[in-house]
């Protein structure tokens, strides 16, 4: 059994982060715990983990990130939140860390996060999805955490689904990504029942919103965004009939709090539960372009520099891309009180917003 650390007093709270509301914390219980924790996020300092970030030091929680940069940014995260600049791959920087933070709770977000990227370069995939995992729930062992919160996808794990599917659906991965994610989960099953630590994996569909990183060749919504506002044409990928369940950033930063955070009868030490994060609505990659497209234009509107956008570019299909991906999150709602609460349309408007805004 894990042994807890000392509770954190109210007076030692970071600052509450900018950017998308989250409840005040109003004490200890609110979130089911019966103190509060030092969280460390790994990859905290990305799209994803930063938003986690808000969200936990919003609940009273005190945060340390580990990240390496490489996609992340500085500037993801409130002034005050220790950073640690490491690679999860490096077990010693990884001990080094732990050492420091001294975490009752890890959020593991740093991932190799592209497809795209895995089916070219399956070796790197595996030395970050699954050595790097290892390194971390290794540390978490050593230094007794209470709870591991992973994330997992179900975007590629179900393989081709056209309904959406719960997570009893067999795991069928197609691309190497798809395969670190399913080999992480058991990895994380193994650590849970060797070291009575209580584990989430959650199966997150396509996430998009404020902070994903335009650079990368993972975030269509960021690459298209960015695209647009620079008055360049987007690239279709083949036909653009691809249809994901897309889920707005914040709403999934909500179900890691709360799958770290919350009073869990179902995650008890030792034991593994895996939860879908996702809308089960599906838009494929034209209509989502179109809708891009209209949210962009809003936000050049609003500053006064209407334009008319350069229509879209085909070009050939990547490989490793599913046809139809969709989730089922009716089990994060029955046991988190999950739901999405951000529809796709006010979520790229405020998608489009934020990277108009970084624009000036």
């Amino acid at each position: 059994m894990a042994i807890p650390h000392p509770a954190i007093p109210v007076a030692r709270r970071l600052p509450v982060a900018r950017g998308f509301p989250w409840p005040a914390a109003s004490g200890p219980d609110q979130l089911g715990t019966d103190t509060f924790m030092n969280v460390l996020v790994t990859g905290g300092a990305g799209f994803i983990g930063s938003h986690i970030v808000d969200g936990l030091l919003a609940a009273g929680h005190r945060v340390e990130v580990l990240d390496d940069l490489s996609s992340g940014s500085r500037d993801n995260l409130p002034a005050g939140v220790p950073l640690h600049v490491a690679d999860i791959v490096d077990p010693q920087a990884v001990a080094r860390v732990f050492e420091a933070a001294r975490p009752d709770a890890v959020c593991h977000q740093a991932a190799q996060m592209s497809v795209s990227r895995s089916v070219r370069e399956p070796l790197f995939d595996a030395q970050v999805n699954c050595i790097g995992l290892i390194n971390v729930l290794d540390a978490a062992a050593r230094h007794r955490c209470r709870r591991v919160v992973f994330a997992s996808s179900g975007g590629v794990l179900y393989g081709e689904v056209t309904t959406p599917a719960p997570e009893s659906t067999p795991a069928n991965p197609v691309s190497p990504y798809g395969i670190t994610k399913w080999v992480g989960e058991r990895y994380l099953k193994f650590f849970a029942e060797e070291h009575q630590m209580a584990t989430v994996a959650l199966r997150y569909s396509n996430v998009y919103g404020p902070r994903q990183n335009p650079h990368g060749e993972a975030g269509v919504v960021a690459i298209f965004c960015k695209k647009l506002l620079a008055g360049e044409p987007d690239r279709i990928n083949g036909d653009g009939r691809y249809v994901r369940d897309y889920v707005f950033g914040p709403d999934v930063a909500r179900a890691n709090v709360l799958a770290l955070t919350a009073d869990l009868p179902a995650v008890a030490p030792g034991t593994l539960t895996s939860l879908n994060i996702g809308t089960g609505l599906g838009a494929d990659v034209n209509d989502l372009e179109a809708m891009i497209r209209t949210a962009v234009g809003d936000a050049l509107t609003r500053r006064g520099r209407g334009a008319t956008l350069p229509p879209p570019e085909h070009g050939p299909a990547r490989p490793g891309d599913l046809r139809s991906n969709l989730v089922d999150a009716r089990r994060a709602g029955e046991l988190l009180g999950w739901k999405p609460t951000i529809a796709l349309n006010a979520g790229l408007a405020l998608t489009a917003e934020w990277f108009a805004a970084q624009l000036g």
